[in-house]
This record gives C-alpha cells, sequence and structure tokens, in this order.
C-alpha cells in the first residue's frame, strides 16, 4: 500500500476529515472529532511507513504475536493502539481490516445521535 491508496481509504470511509493537529508532518484522520488513524508523512517519504490504529485490547495481543509489524502504539495507549509498519509481513487485506477495525471502534464509541448523523450522511 502506498500512502496516495492509504489516505483515499481512509478518508473514503463517512464522516472521515483529515487533520494536522500535530504538526505538518503527522496525517490525523478523524470520525467525529476523535482520532482512528494517525501517521508521519516523512517515514513514508524516508520509505519506512507506518501507521497507528486503534484496536481491541484482546485482538491487538494476538496480531502483536501473530506479526513482527504490528507492535504497541508508538505515542499511544499501548493497550488500545497498535503501530503497524507497512509493506512489511502484514498483507494489505489485513491493514484495510485494521483501518476498518479502527473506524469502527472509534465510530462505536461516538454518541448515538452523532453515530446516526455520520451513518445518514452523504459524502
Amino acid at each position: 500500500m502506498n500512502i496516495q491508496q492509504f489516505y483515499d481509504f481512509c478518508l473514503a470511509k463517512k464522516g472521515v476529515e483529515e487533520t494536522f493537529p500535530f504538526d505538518e508532518d503527522t496525517l490525523v484522520f478523524k470520525v467525529g472529532g476523535k482520532m482512528f488513524a494517525l501517521t508521519s508523512l516523512r517515514d513514508w517519504e524516508n520509505g519506512s511507513p507506518a501507521v497507528n490504529l486503534k484496536c481491541d485490547p484482546q485482538r491487538s495481543e494476538a496480531l502483536r504475536l501473530e506479526h513482527e509489524d504490528i507492535n504497541p502504539g508508538y505515542h499511544m495507549s499501548k493497550i488500545h493502539w497498535n503501530t503497524v509498519r507497512i509493506n512489511g509481513d502484514v498483507p494489505s487485506a489485513l491493514l484495510k481490516d485494521l483501518i476498518n477495525h479502527s473506524y469502527d471502534l472509534v465510530l462505536k464509541s461516538l454518541a448515538k445521535k452523532m453515530q446516526k448523523e455520520i451513518s445518514e450522511s452523504v459524502d
């Protein structure tokens, strides 16, 4: 997966916005104002892309045991976030599944009213 594919995949989800809340390097995707994916653009340019994704704690542990390129979230809660190195031992299909999982976890954490607004929005 390249940066454009990652960007397009995340931005295509309902209610998603791209932001740079920390600095000019860290691209953050949010739904309902809450982060579900973040990545360093510099890392992509340097050939070592990675993305932080929210994950169910039990699933996080299993994924970390199965994949060398899935580690506790860098600069994030190690319980709820993973850092996934791109183009390593994590297949693209799994990466997309993990992005979807992160998005779904964050969406489900939002107030019911906001969830409904997002699900009914036309992008």
